[in-house]
């Protein structure tokens, strides 16, 4: 993504110099997917490693147990309910857009379909990473598993 939007960057600059284009809507919109994919299937994994942003003024002192309830709650009564949402306010617009086999409506653009596709796909994604820590709470709370130590130790 970085490498895509220096040479948008300095492709643009140099051809225009040299009067030759070397860049084009293409790239661009690829960089523009590139950021969509790992933004989208990066928050099922975030979530997995216990990085999402959170207010944690009172939580970080909670004890473990309490942590997994309130983590339990939230997943059961916030993060599933949105991603289902999501997924089905969003499922008539991505099936549209594969009926049509929907492209930028810019020179060389790049399909749309795909992309609006991975809404979905990484909706459901953190769905199942959602399940995933809602058994992981239960255990902790019925006494089954031990919490892990958090590490949020950035080295700095």
């Amino acid at each position: 993504m970085v490498i895509l939007g220096v040479w948008n960057v300095s492709g643009r600059y140099l051809g225009r110099f040299i009067g030759i284009n070397l860049t084009s809507n293409a790239y661009i919109e690829a960089q523009w997917y590139i950021f969509d994919l790992i933004f989208l299937l990066g928050a099922g994994y975030t979530l997995k490693q216990n990085e999402h942003v959170r207010v944690d003024v009172f939580y970080s002192s909670w004890p473990p147990r309490r942590k997994a309830l309130a983590d339990l709650l939230g997943t059961v009564l916030f993060l599933i309910p949105f991603c289902l949402m999501v997924i089905f306010f969003s499922w008539d617009t991505v099936l549209a857009s594969w009926q049509i086999l929907e492209t930028s409506p810019d020179p060389d653009g790049l399909p749309r379909y795909p992309i609006k596709t991975m809404i979905i796909v990484s909706f459901v994604l953190l769905i199942f990473q959602g399940i995933s820590q809602v058994i992981k709470n239960l255990a902790i709370l019925q006494g089954r598993l031990e919490p892990q130590e958090e590490n949020h130790d950035t080295g700095l």
